[in-house]
This record gives C-alpha cells, sequence and structure tokens, in this order.
C-alpha cells in the first residue's frame, strides 16, 4: 500500500493540504517503481498523469506549492485505489452492497440474526472471496 510508503493518507490528502508537503522526490519515485512493477501505472493514469508525476520528479526536491499538492492528490489516490488488495476493493465496492441485499431477504423470510449480517466485515468478506473465486 502507498501509506507505507511515505507520510501521505488520501483522507488527509483531501482534507488538508500540508499534508502533501512532505513528500519527496524520492517517495514519488518509489510510488512510481511499484506501480509499473504492479502493472498498473500505464493502466489507471492516462499520458497527462504521468507526465506531470515524472515532470515532478525532475524538477521538485519537495512538494510545497498548494497548487502542485492538489494536482498530484488525485493521481496519487488513483494509484493507491489500483494497488489495493483485490479482496479489500471488492469488500468496499460490490460485496458490502450485497451483503445488504442478503441481508434484506433473510430478515423478510424471518431471520432474525441476519439484521447485523450487512455490517459483519467477515461475512462481507467472504461475499468478496466467492465473487473472486466465481469469476475465476
Amino acid at each position: 500500500m502507498i501509506v507505507s510508503s511515505f507520510a501521505f493518507e488520501k483522507s488527509q490528502c483531501r482534507n488538508s493540504k500540508q499534508s502533501l508537503s512532505s513528500l519527496s522526490r524520492f517517495d514519488l519515485i518509489n510510488v512510481k517503481a511499484r506501480a509499473v512493477r504492479r502493472g498498473v501505472w500505464f493502466r489507471v493514469l492516462s499520458r497527462m498523469e504521468r507526465a506531470c508525476v515524472d515532470l515532478v520528479v525532475k524538477v521538485v526536491g519537495r512538494v510545497r506549492s498548494s497548487r502542485l499538492q492538489e494536482m498530484l492528490a488525485p493521481i496519487l489516490s488513483k494509484l493507491e485505489d489500483a494497488m489495493r488488495n483485490p479482496v479489500q476493493h471488492l469488500m468496499r465496492t460490490e460485496a458490502r452492497s450485497l451483503a445488504v441485499k442478503l441481508s434484506r431477504i433473510a430478515q423478510q423470510w424471518g431471520n432474525r440474526s441476519a439484521v447485523g449480517w450487512a455490517g459483519n466485515s467477515g461475512f462481507i468478506r467472504f461475499l468478496a472471496i466467492s465473487c473472486l473465486n466465481a469469476v475465476s
């Protein structure tokens, strides 16, 4: 995960302009290398976004400009989302809504314990893994 490689939190990036100020050239080089290794650099980012990151790496030693921070934030968020574990991605996107639907159906059938299914992370993880196995 990108968060472990440098002091950047996606939520902090949206809420605070100072969070990216600790981002250095070497942090961006590491993020780019990881993204290229995982095959998401060219798949997720547009040509313009890749050029922006490459230009920042060549010109800037440490990100200080608020405009530059605002430009880098969505790019790094895209990379973080793309490099996230596929099970976690499915848990956030599809499995949670599926758990809510299954919970409602089970409650309509009279299962009283189904109320907690929608918020049960173990059940949501089970559904995500089931979805992954069904696709494979």
